[in-house]
């Protein structure tokens, strides 16, 4: 009874709910308009997100809807509080949980934020600093939480922030889970008030003095150490006064943290690390190669650019050297323009995340909206539409349930990295900056303004695309490495074979003198071409550079050092070979279960493989585990001194493979290469939707039901296709046969002889079935397809055009724009095919 009483104390101690939450399943970014919420549609709501198989919320209030200014509830008032309570303690009824952020809009600031803490910004004139306001607000604020932004290097900033939140949470019963700080977005911030002074105290030399060469974009040694200088000293300032004082604040108040380190001019990897749940961004569309994937052609790559695994590895890595078992993702932002994104373009860009270590995802997002408001409700102006409005609503469980069988696996097993890669963050700080304030803003959304073209970004999309395993590491974290036998061991028992340096030039001698620690215990390092040249610290620079040369000439001549210019030698030399995975065209994560199984999740974002024999990083054989069907063993066989297994994966599958299975022979290798297509009369029936039925028809050749005559170019909502057909004479009785769908727009629910088979949402449209289930004659196949709500939209706008009420930005297209869906084209949509029995 003592052990369970002190268990029970500390549960209460981190704000653990009694009754269990689940971050298996996705949770939902929730944003209330001014905070114009009722109780009665936050339950009604949260029962939908429950049903759906969400398993949490994260409340952001933000602007509101016109006509509605009276009833606005200000951020932090009584009745807000209440408000907030109320949901906390519904969220536990239906073991929902909920997260808050750490005010309103973003980024941080509000009425508590007074000029003399405000962001400021330094501009040089006649060779001394200009300070100023940013002038920035916050952005997206609702009402009570309207002011400056903060100074994220002021030491009084972020504790006279916070303080507001220490009265208002003072006393409260029901509390979140999780404090949220979204993405660094002070724009301009470069100074604070004692910059100057804090700057002597830890570079050793006077700033004022240099100001001149932080806009000089020659490349001379000197002012690249002042520009390093510069920029190492805004980094510690907003580690120290920004990321930790909220980080332990949050800790304090019984609170989780999840923390979007990434725009700011910092190491992210410190940055992230602070947090309980580092969170990265996936923003925009990747560009898979996957037949039948839509990318909207609005979305602008120059404005945005697009998701980037190595961004997102930022937060993983942090998280996998720190040992934190959640690391989430803001998902699916802007993934095509309003009412036109579809589950099949979700789900590749989930896969991707998991791929790069992402296992807590955070869809972006739904709007509160009363349940009597009209269609389509209150939305918000920036993101994919996942709320009960949605024309995928009936089919949301289906990608819940796949989300929450994949993090299930992701999050109840380890990191098995073999590389640590080095990030030298000090040769980005010494080049010329590309952000405003004349400085380096980490973003996810333009890694190729910071990341993609340094040495270190083109080496590591070389170990990505190559198939080697790996996460990075800071110059702090460096220090926190221990080495045990030939391996390097983190405080979470995470294990890596080697370092790998990246071609560079500055690194600090702290870094250097911890490079010769790990390799003088045991550990391999290979450094990429050569060793960097120049000590990082303009002041005492020539008795610095002298140690920092003696150092490098030490350690290039010890044992476990390695220098060269084809790092996949200098790997293979040390046993650290990539997975064949990648080279086959495969995305993948290797895990380690608790029991010590390999555990790899596999995903086919590329149209370069369908089936093959291939080589695995781990011996012995392999289970497939499908996310969306059953397991089995894979077939497996002995090439010379090489054990391959068979692998079937089609562009847009995935499935993990677990090793340790029990074998005896081999299993037969099940390839389907028989295929019929099924043609005839189809019906279509028109069976609900927006804005009325169109007249049911019939077709010879399935074709976009937009094609045909009535009202169908506006439809929007559901429609059954029906086709008698026979079993084609040499399909095996009793054999597995899939009904491949072919192209669908954009759901597809399948009956075959009055039996449900199941409903396909995502590439490939595909439904496993049993040969047995099949007639030899007259077969009634039924097909019943949801499509996307833009066409309804274009009819609406064009005629009630006024559900577009909200202040601020209200709603905008995909390019920013005012939001006018009456000019769009017909998306295609129903049953494009061909059907066909693959068999």
């Amino acid at each position: 009874m003592k052990k369970l009483f002190i268990l029970l104390i500390i549960l209460t101690s981190l704000n653990i709910q009694a009754q269990p939450i689940s971050t298996a399943k996705p949770w939902t970014y929730w944003w209330w308009m001014s905070s114009t919420v009722k109780k009665e549609d936050i339950s009604a709501q949260l029962q939908f997100f429950k049903t759906s198989g969400i398993g949490g919320v994260h409340i952001i209030p933000i602007y509101g809807v016109k006509g509605l200014e009276k009833e606005a509830i200000p951020f932090l008032s009584s009745q807000w509080l209440d408000m907030m309570q109320f949901t906390v303690k519904e969220g536990k009824r239906l073991r929902i949980g909920v997260d808050l952020t750490t005010g309103t809009g973003w980024p941080f600031g509000g009425p508590n934020v007074s000029q003399a803490l405000a962001a400021k910004t330094m501009k040089v004139k006649n060779g001394k600093a200009d300070i100023s306001l940013t002038g920035q607000k916050v952005k997206r604020a609702a009402p009570g939480g309207e002011g400056f932004v903060l100074d994220p290097f002021h030491y009084k900033a972020m504790p006279q922030y916070l303080s507001r939140f220490d009265s208002a949470f003072n006393e409260i019963a029901e509390l979140p889970r999780s404090m949220y700080m979204d993405s660094y977005e002070a724009y301009g911030a470069n100074w604070t008030d004692d910059f100057p002074e804090e700057f002597k105290k830890r570079r050793r030399y006077d700033i004022l003095e240099k100001l001149d060469v932080l806009s000089d974009s020659t490349q001379n040694s000197e002012n690249e150490l002042i520009r390093i200088d510069y920029h190492q000293t805004l980094a510690e300032l907003l580690l120290e006064r920004y990321a930790k004082p909220w980080t332990e604040w949050s800790k304090k108040e019984g609170f989780l943290t999840r923390y979007q380190a990434h725009g700011s001019p910092g190491n992210l990897l410190d940055l992230y690390a602070t947090a309980t749940i580092p969170e990265t961004e996936s923003f925009g569309t990747s560009r898979f190669d996957i037949p039948g994937l839509r990318v909207d052609p609005d979305y602008s790559i120059d404005q945005f650019g697009t998701p980037n695994p190595l961004a997102m590895k930022f937060a993983s890595s942090a998280a996998h050297l720190n040992g934190k078992k959640l690391v989430s993702s803001e998902t699916g932002t802007w993934l095509a323009n309003h009412f036109k994104v579809s589950l099949s373009q979700i789900k590749p860009q989930v896969d991707e995340l998991f791929a790069s270590g992402i296992n807590h995802i955070f869809y972006h997002g739904t709007n509160y909206s009363p349940t009597n408001a009209p269609y389509p409700g209150w939305l918000f102006y920036a993101s994919t539409h996942f709320g009960p409005t949605s024309h995928f609503a009936k089919e949301f469980p289906l990608l819940n349930k796949y989300v929450t069988f994949c993090q299930e696996r992701l999050q109840n097993s380890k990191p098995d990295n073999d590389i640590l890669v080095y990030f030298p963050i000090h040769d980005l700080w010494a080049t010329k900056a590309k952000s405003s304030g004349n400085i380096h803003l980490l973003e996810v959304h333009h890694v190729d303004r910071w990341l993609l073209d340094l040495p270190f970004g083109k080496l590591t999309q070389k170990l990505w695309n190559a198939g080697y395993s790996f996460d990075f590491v800071s110059d702090l974290q460096l220090r926190q490495l221990t080495v045990k036998g030939n391996n390097l061991i983190t405080s979470a028992d995470a294990t890596y074979k080697t370092i790998l340096i990246p071609s560079s030039t500055y690194i600090p001698l702290e870094t250097l003198r911890e490079l010769k620690r790990i390799a003088a215990a045991g550990v391999r390092i290979i450094f990429e071409e050569n060793m960097p040249k120049t000590v990082t610290g303009f002041a005492d620079h020539a008795s610095n550079q002298a140690a920092f040369q003696k150092e490098a000439a030490t350690i290039s001549q010890m044992k476990h050092v390695q220098i060269s210019a084809d790092f996949e030698k200098a790997l293979a030399n040390i046993n650290v070979y990539p997975e064949e995975l990648a080279q086959k065209g495969l995305t993948f994560i290797r895990k380690k279960t608790d029991d010590g199984r390999t555990l790899y999740f596999v995903t086919n974002l590329s149209n370069k493989f369908k089936k093959g024999w291939l080589k695995l990083g781990t011996a012995g054989a392999f289970t497939r585990i499908d996310p969306l069907g059953a397991k089995s063993l894979l077939p497996f066989r002995q090439s010379g001194d090489i054990q391959q297994v068979y692998l079937q994966l089609l562009p847009g599958q995935s499935c993990f493979l677990e090793s340790g299975a029990k074998t005896g022979a081999s299993p037969e290798i099940s390839d389907l290469s028989h295929s019929a297509e099924i043609t005839g009369t189809w019906e279509l029936t028109f069976l609900k939707g927006r804005p009325s039925k169109p007249a049911n028809a019939k077709m010879e050749r399935l074709d976009s039901w937009t094609t045909l005559p009535d009202s169908a170019k506006y439809f929007s909502g559901t429609a059954r296709y029906t086709i008698r057909f026979d079993t084609p004479a040499d399909l095996p009785k009793n054999k597995s046969v899939v009904l491949d769908l072919g192209d669908v727009r954009e759901t597809a629910r399948v009956t075959i002889n009055g039996q449900d088979k199941g409903t396909a949402w995502c590439i490939p449209f595909r439904i496993n079935l049993n040969a047995g289930s099949l007639k030899p004659k007259d077969n009634v196949l039924e097909i019943e397809i949801t499509n996307l709500s833009a066409n309804y939209m274009r009819l609406r706008d064009k005629q009630q055009p006024e559900w577009k009420k909200f202040l601020d930005i209200n709603i905008v297209d995909i390019t920013y724009k005012k939001f006018d869906a009456s000019t769009w084209e017909p998306m295609p949509s129903g049953l494009l095919g061909p059907v066909k029995l693959i068999y």
